[in-house]
């Protein structure tokens, strides 16, 4: 049983260790994984701001080239002498005949051609058809307050969104420069340029939003509606749920030619794209995890294996030492810890074993001792006795009368010193005996009548209540031996009179014999050795071997011996024995 529970100790302990690693492993991969997806996200993000700004510039680069087109062809056009002869004359016919062989020349650009006059009144239309041009008094006055340079600007017409550029052709007089005509080039924002844009920009979207709607975009309406109620700065970027996706959004605000906002500009970038790369990540790590928690756990089960092994042969060890073999060593292998702790568990079972046989020896004089001093003092008494009477028989003349005391003080000093002889003998006598089915009741009334008269000079009753067809399997000489000690210790302790009762009662298999008197107790001081060799608490003489002798009989017997120690006065002992099988146990 303590071997099982040794190896359920140590297994505990390794398993300890294994759970050990595992939280500590689990712990460390947790926030490496965690550190490594916030990095990755952050990396991810950023990596979509800086997209997104490189679409941004990518976009004012190709709206750039598109503007400078634009405006080189108008300003060349502007000052070529066929289109000022022709805009000197006022006929709209030839200024639309001059000006359209022109543009269909020069310009490759999908976009409008208009002529105004200084009031805006159109005198020719090339390139395109435009809506109704609801505030081209805002165009003209931002082109008159930069005359005679260009001026553009978005501009929102009829739920569409253009870019213009106004160039003024002039012609300079005596005092200043006069402004014959205006040339505006329109140029449409739509689906086709947003997807345009896209395909330039590696897969970003686009959305042109103005104040009636969405112009153009690359995801759907409905989905670019959304854009309206995020709250991105001006150049700022936000996190968006658009169409469904996480995306990165950046507003950039398209201007009037008053410069107030004519439109809005969204540039979309989707997380979808770093978000397989940090699934794959996750998959990875958690794949990862799974080979490092198992690599982990094999590792530190051999290794708990290795470093368990010394400790297991110390169990092994001390388990010897509880089971009194001393002189079992553990080896040394190492120099480390547990090497040095092998080396003071055998300098310990070295110290116990010399301890032990040095107890043993001392143990075994003190014993001498104790044998030889209760020996000569129980003997000086009566052989003092035998001494004194038969030197008194052999030198004086006595009576008949009084040589009969002196003989019957011999005898009874002789007989105590057979009594002491006998506890001597019981002391090395073997339990090997053979047992014979005995009459319980007879082996009490053995050791109750020579015992009789103590009895009544004692003035002590004396009550045997035992059943004559109780049989116990006894020695009947050393089970008599353990009745009289007890009954002689009741005797001694009821000087001044008192009862001693002996009763009996059976259980299955057994019979158990109550011995109870009314005299002094055991005292507390007794109780701590009172089955313990040469131990006589209030006896004035006696080896102190009758209870140590009584009780080893008992078991001897395969019975047992104990006494009751919650009696208020006096003192009960109780005697257990094996009842013969063939006996009816009842009362």
């Amino acid at each position: 049983m303590k071997r099982s529970r040794t190896r359920a100790g140590r297994q505990s302990l390794a398993w300890r260790i294994l759970l050990s690693t595992s939280i500590a492993i689990t712990l460390l991969f947790a926030i490496t994984g965690w550190a490594v997806q916030s990095y990755a996200a952050r990396v991810s993000q950023q990596s979509l701001e800086a997209e997104v700004k490189i679409s941004l510039r990518a976009y004012e680069a190709l709206w750039a080239v598109r503007v400078n087109d634009l405006a080189a062809i108008s300003r060349i056009m502007s000052s070529m002498s066929d289109v000022r002869a022709a805009f000197m004359t006022h006929d709209s016919a030839t200024i639309r005949d001059t000006a359209g062989q022109l543009w269909s020349q020069v310009s490759a650009q999908d976009a409008s051609f208009l002529v105004l006059d200084p009031a805006g009144g159109v005198i020719a239309s090339l390139g395109g058809e435009l809506p109704d041009l609801a505030g081209t008094d805002a165009l003209l006055k931002a082109a008159t307050a930069r005359f005679p340079a260009q001026s553009s600007a978005y501009v929102a017409w009829d739920k569409h969104l253009y870019y213009v550029v106004l160039t003024p052709v002039y012609v300079q007089t005596a005092t200043e420069p006069a402004l014959l005509n205006v040339l505006l080039v329109a140029f449409a924002i739509n689906d086709k340029l947003a997807l345009e844009m896209k395909k330039s920009t590696d897969g970003t979207d686009f959305a042109f939003l103005s104040a009636s709607g969405v112009v153009a975009t690359t995801v759907p309406v409905a989905a670019s509606r959304e854009l309206l109620s995020g709250m991105q700065s001006e150049g700022g970027t936000k996190r968006q749920v658009v169409a469904g996706t996480d995306s990165l959004v950046l507003r950039t605000p398209l201007t009037g030619p008053d410069g107030t906002g004519a439109g809005t500009l969204y540039i979309i970038r989707s997380f979808a794209g770093p978000t397989r790369v940090i699934m794959e990540l996750r998959k990875n790590i958690a794949l990862i995890w799974v080979l490092a928690m198992l690599t982990g756990i094999l590792l530190t089960y051999l290794l708990t294996k290795r470093i368990l092994r010394p400790v297991e042969t110390l169990d092994r060890a001390a388990e010897e030492v509880t089971r009194r073999n001393y002189g079992h060593r553990v080896p040394v292998e190492t120099q480390d810890e547990l090497g040095r702790l092998a080396t003071t568990f055998n300098a310990m079972c070295d110290s116990i074993q010399n301890a032990r046989d040095e107890l043993i020896r001392h143990e075994r004089i003190a014993t001498i001792g104790r044998l030889s001093t209760s020996i000569v003092h129980d003997l000086r008494n009566p052989l003092a006795a035998i001494y004194g009477g038969a030197e008194m028989l052999v030198d004086a003349e006595l009576s008949p009368e009084h040589s009969r005391r002196l003989a019957s003080n011999i005898y009874l000093a002789s007989r105590r010193i057979q009594e002491l002889l006998q506890e001597l003998v019981d002391v090395s006598r073997s339990n090997g005996r053979p047992l014979e089915m005995c009459k319980l009741l007879e082996i009490v009334n053995g050791a109750v009548e020579p015992a009789a008269g103590v009895a009544n000079a004692q003035r002590v009753s004396v009550a045997v209540d035992v059943p004559a067809d109780i049989r116990v399997m006894a020695d009947h000489d050393r089970l008599g031996r353990v009745f009289f000690n007890l009954i002689d210790n009741a005797l001694d302790a009821m000087p001044e009179g008192g009862a001693l009762r002996i009763s009996c009662s059976v259980e299955p298999g057994s019979a158990i014999v109550h011995i109870e008197d009314t005299g002094r107790g055991i005292s507390e001081e007794a109780w701590q050795t009172l089955f313990q060799p040469f131990s006589s608490f209030g006896k004035k003489s006696g080896l102190g071997l009758g209870l140590a002798l009584a009780r080893q009989t008992m078991l001897d017997h395969g019975g047992e011996m104990w006494a009751d120690r919650n009696m208020a006065k006096g003192a009960r002992f109780h005697l257990r024995l094996k009842a013969a099988a063939s006996q009816p146990l009842q009362r």
